[in-house]
């Protein structure tokens, strides 16, 4: 017996999806903890008194990359196509206008403070986290997304996950519009093909860790799963060709086993049931988790700088005794969180209302990244 499913807000009456915001606010906080983990040397000391804990936080945390990548592909199509296909009132090149509008405005913004916090840091340190002062070919090429493809020396940790969030929605963007206008299911049989084609492919081969189709399968299931579970005739219609596809992932862990989407996989169930059975709108009901969903990219954009300059400061005037620079990685996490939320009110969300439309829809900032640059990318 199907469960009676609620069906997706009007655009006019944007409802807050608590547990994304509770995904977002946990996985944002792995983030920052990796990227403390993963640049010293504050963490090299605290290595001294929790080596597995510090170790654990530098590689495996950044596994939480595949919960943002499900959120965003789950996102994406509940705001670009809640019924499955792309209307014919959308325009795909207003709608990627908007989009990058939207990300990197404040992106943009967050580099220049980077570089200012990267130029004060190294006053005070010097260490293999700093990144080396930026050309001017190199920063254009951050502002236009491109850094991942032209193999641009990264401006801050992270960052390239913007280029790809944004090679993600464009992708999928483009499928929707390849598929407009076309009777029956076609916007969800490109989308499956192509999560395949990453799976049994593109994600098998580091060297395509610069292209949106090294992620789609993660992103890409997160999308298949908001359409088949968005109404009780929706789930009734694809719960078999779900479970077809569904057959087909676990069988390329099977030949390949990677982690990272059986991490994906489970986000994707969590969100099916959440969507199912009505709860993905009420829990967990708590003001802190949401305001830390909420904030969780500019906590991203600006945990790096803050990290690096709270590193200089212990470095230069702090002593070497382990709990000391322990206490230092403490405070650079509660800073990277403060500056967060004043760049968030400051900066992302004045400068995030130029890229909305005219109604408001719930699109969320992309989800932030631990991975260092993409060459190392997961």
């Amino acid at each position: 017996m199907s469960p009676t499913l609620p069906t997706s807000p009007p655009e006019s009456a944007p409802q807050r999806l608590m547990l994304i915001d509770a995904f977002k606010a946990v996985a944002s906080q792995f983030i920052v903890l990796h990227h403390l983990a993963f640049y010293g040397p504050m963490s090299d000391f605290t290595h001294r008194i929790a080596p597995d804990l510090v170790a654990w936080f530098s590689q495996d945390a950044r596994m939480a990359v595949q919960v943002f990548l499900v959120v965003a592909g789950f996102l994406a199509a509940r705001s670009l196509a809640p019924t499955g296909a792309l209307a014919d009132t959308q325009v795909p090149l207003r709608l990627i206008g908007q989009r990058y509008v939207r990300i990197a405005l404040p992106y943009i913004a967050a580099l220049l403070v980077t570089m200012v916090c990267t130029e004060l840091a190294r006053q005070w340190m010097a260490h293999d986290s700093l990144p080396d002062a930026p050309g001017f070919w190199q920063f254009v090429s951050h502002a236009l997304l491109l850094h991942t493809l032209l193999d641009a020396d990264s401006l801050s940790a992270g960052v390239w996950y913007v280029a790809i969030d944004f090679q993600l929605y464009a992708l999928l963007l483009g499928l929707l519009w390849v598929a407009r206008g076309v009777r029956g299911p076609w916007p969800q049989v490109l989308v499956a093909v192509v999560v395949l084609a990453s799976l049994y492919h593109f994600n098998l081969d580091a060297d395509w860790d610069a292209w949106a189709l090294y992620f789609f399968g993660a992103y890409g299931m997160g999308v298949l799963t908001a359409w088949a579970t968005r109404d009780a005739l929706a789930w009734r219609r694809g719960r078999w060709p779900m479970a077809a596809l569904l057959a087909l992932v676990f069988l390329s862990l099977a030949l390949d086993f990677r982690a990272r989407i059986a991490l994906a996989l489970l986000v994707c169930g969590v969100l099916a049931a959440a969507q199912l059975h009505g709860w993905l709108t009420t829990w967990p009901r708590s003001r802190v988790v949401a305001y830390l969903g909420r904030i969780s990219y500019s906590v991203f954009l600006l945990n790096f700088p803050v990290a690096l300059v709270v590193n200089a400061l212990f470095t230069r005037y702090g002593t070497l005794d382990p709990v000391v620079q322990t206490l230092g990685v403490l405070l650079a996490w509660l800073a990277c969180n403060v500056a967060g939320a004043a760049f968030h009110h400051g900066v992302e969300a004045p400068l995030g209302r130029l890229g909305r439309r005219q109604k408001p829809v719930s699109v969320p900032a992309p989800a932030p990244v631990p991975v260092p640059p993409a060459s190392s990318a997961p």
